[in-house]
């Protein structure tokens, strides 16, 4: 396949053709039913975007989760999120993956369910609670796909995805075998401004008490959205409640590192390395929340 490639690559400069793009995807769509919950009266389909490596597995599942931008009129802009060079990263790894486009994102259905309420007083916890339902609507339509290993669950998301990961494993879930949060947070109003810090911070107290796979958090030096001390605090009331998290402190990236997901070269060793080792031996991984921090 290098060869190949190199090849295309060495006519191209001597053509108009383009140089040797990556290998496609193989790449389904789906709709995942979310439950109506507080009384609703019927379901939302929200779009999943599902990768699975060559072969027939079965594979673990990665649930990838997206953010969510400071200015309401671009939740629908992006359209069916994909994450197509993060979702290679996992697919190298050997994961499946599961993209979905939650509530009120995109071409899915229902409205923005994941609101924290007012600046003043933002229900962190529970809006963290809505994206996680999201999350597993998504597990539940495609752990049913042949080739997919259910017993082997990762979640990983950014920011409000991240965040609504953190959630999602507090809900018991069989199968669950690790969390990675990239920069997970919710409340951020412009650069280093969140609404109500503490309250995010109790939000974290709270996941932390029902949470029990082992979770590596990463946070870049000069992320805008949530800066190294509010991360740490986060992470400081994760884990003195129960949580089991490592922190990792990524480098500065930009103008600002919140954008630090996109760089998965950078972040695969550790992530890989995090994941193998959850994966091997899960038990043991349950005393890491009390492990140093790592620059």
């Amino acid at each position: 396949m290098r060869a190949r490639c190199w090849l295309a690559a060495f006519v191209a400069a001597f053509a108009t053709a383009a140089p040797c793009a990556p290998p496609r995807l193989d790449e389904a769509v789906l709709r995942a039913s979310v439950s109506p919950g507080d009384g609703g009266a019927r379901a939302d389909a929200i779009e999943v975007t599902v990768y699975r490596p060559d072969g027939a597995g079965p594979f673990p599942l990665v649930v990838l989760s997206h953010g969510s931008p400071r200015v309401a009129e671009e939740r629908r802009r992006a359209g069916r999120i994909r994450f197509e060079s993060q979702s290679r990263a996992f697919l190298a790894m050997g994961y499946a993956v599961a993209v979905p486009t939650r509530r009120g994102y995109g071409d899915s259905g229902g409205g923005w369910a994941e609101t924290y309420g007012s600046c003043a007083f933002p229900d962190y916890h529970r809006a963290g609670l809505e994206t996680a339902r999201d999350i597993l609507a998504a597990l539940a339509a495609v752990r049913a796909l042949p080739g997919i290993d259910a017993g082997r669950v990762v979640f990983a998301g950014q920011s409000a995805g991240g965040f609504g990961s953190v959630a999602a494993s507090t809900l018991d879930l069989p199968g669950l075998l690790a969390v990675v949060n990239f920069a997970g947070g919710r409340g951020s109003r412009g650069p280093n401004e969140v609404c109500g810090e503490d309250r995010l911070v109790d939000a974290m107290a709270l996941y932390g008490r029902a949470a029990r796979a082992p979770q590596l958090w990463i946070y870049s030096a000069n992320d805008l959205y949530f800066g190294p001390s509010l991360a740490r605090r986060m992470h400081a009331a994760f884990v003195a409640s129960g949580g089991k998290a490592e922190f990792l402190e990524a480098p500065a990236t930009g103008g600002d590192g919140h954008g630090y997901f996109a760089l998965a070269a950078d972040w695969t060793p550790r992530v890989k390395a995090f994941l193998g080792n959850a994966a091997a031996a899960p038990d043991s991984m349950l005393r890491v929340g009390n492990a140093p921090t790592v620059r």
